[in-house]
């Protein structure tokens, strides 16, 4: 709640924010999606800026007025940043066997401006919340696993080329290998959840202690922000233990024929070749459940260029404008029933599986060809 507040765990939203919890994006720890209605907000996806250029740790630069993201929020007496808008354009497309498809081309604006024009230059990147189980697991990877993935010149000449992103880590001051987030923009949970804490809520902590108001922003500076930082060291400990051990949900069906049947296509179409299916875990340390487990999350954590179509034309420390770490997949099948929506892909453009497929471009061009010429039954 907005400072002064009696209630000191939860003092100091905004002055800018989106989102007043965590679970107002990643709803049951789930999955956000894009409005469903013309005039509804973004209630759990927001849109990153920037301008061309990288700041001084290597990321992108911020757009001047109005930072990294737009806050469709405000507290009392602080104008909101602007509101984002989606339009879909469908395109037609037909499988090899004759049966059709559609795809829905989305394009973004941001209107009700409260500071002036966005730069002209402004990049924007929409991004809807991911799910947040099993992050634990995927940190204890060890980074020597994660970069022995990586194929950056393609030398085995299979057209697959990921490479891993490198980033700045507040606490060690140093630029290491990210994990999190669509581009890998983030090296650990800690400093994830503190970002989103921050950039999402408006809650300063120790690792980033000023409020996220530009020069321009003359009330968002000068509104109360209740004790500095507003997160409280254990409190930000208990969120980075929850979400550093929440459990990756149970497969279902895997000795089923037909779940057998998908995973050879899943196979012969090379989509394992970005999607790893198995990995193991190295030594996490106070965490023996998150150690040296073998764990299937279908992710190598590496960037890979998907092509024009997906691409937002934003770079994030290394990762272009086209490329995209590849997400893990465990759990993807419950997004219906936890979430009550299959919307997929960075900006939930996807309306269910066959869509995220179809979007896949760049390295992941044979994938979607293979997956093209196959019968509807497989």
């Amino acid at each position: 709640v907005p400072a002064p507040a009696s209630v000191a765990d939860f003092d100091g939203l905004g002055p800018l924010f989106n989102a007043t919890s965590c679970s107002g994006c990643h709803f049951k720890d789930g999955r956000g999606r894009p409005p469903e209605e013309p005039d509804e907000s973004f209630l759990s996806m927001l849109v990153r800026l920037s301008v061309p250029g990288r700041s001084a740790n290597g990321g992108p630069m911020p757009e001047p007025t109005y930072g990294l993201q737009i806050h469709e929020n405000g507290v009392l007496g602080v104008p909101a940043e602007g509101r984002a808008r989606v339009t879909y354009v469908e395109e037609p497309g037909t499988f090899a066997d004759g049966t059709p498809y559609s795809l829905r081309r989305p394009s973004y604006a941001i209107d009700r401006l409260g500071y002036g024009p966005l730069a002209p230059d402004t990049q924007l990147s929409p991004r809807v919340a991911p799910f947040v189980f099993g992050l634990g697991l995927l940190e204890a990877v060890p980074e020597d696993v994660i970069v022995g993935l990586a194929d950056p010149d393609d030398r085995d000449g299979d057209g697959i080329s990921g490479r891993p992103n490198r980033v700045w880590d507040v606490e060690k001051e140093a630029t290491v290998l990210g994990r999190f987030g669509w581009k890998a923009n983030e090296p650990t949970l800690h400093q994830q959840n503190a970002a989103a804490f921050l950039g999402d809520m408006g809650i300063t902590s120790a690792m980033f202690p000023l409020e996220d108001c530009s020069a321009r922003q003359v009330e968002c500076q000068q509104a109360l922000t209740g004790p500095t930082p507003q997160l409280r060291d254990v409190l930000g400990a208990q969120l980075d233990y929850y979400v550093r051990s929440l459990a990756v949900p149970g497969r279902r069906g895997v000795e089923s024929e037909p779940v057998r049947r998908g995973r050879r296509a899943f196979e012969s179409a090379r989509c394992v070749s970005c999607h790893v299916p198995t990995l193991e875990t190295g030594e996490a340390a106070g965490f023996p459940e998150l150690s040296h487990q073998t764990i299937h999350p279908f992710t190598d954590l590496l960037l890979h260029d998907m092509g024009p179509d997906l691409a937002d034309g934003r770079a994030d420390f290394e990762a272009n404008g086209s490329e995209w770490r590849t997400p893990p997949l465990w759990g993807i099948g419950l997004v219906r029933t936890v979430n009550r929506h299959m919307y997929l892909l960075h900006d939930g453009r996807a309306r269910g599986f066959v869509e995220a497929i179809l979007w896949h471009g760049g390295e992941a061009a044979r994938s979607r060809e293979a997956f093209l010429a196959m019968s509807k039954d497989e």
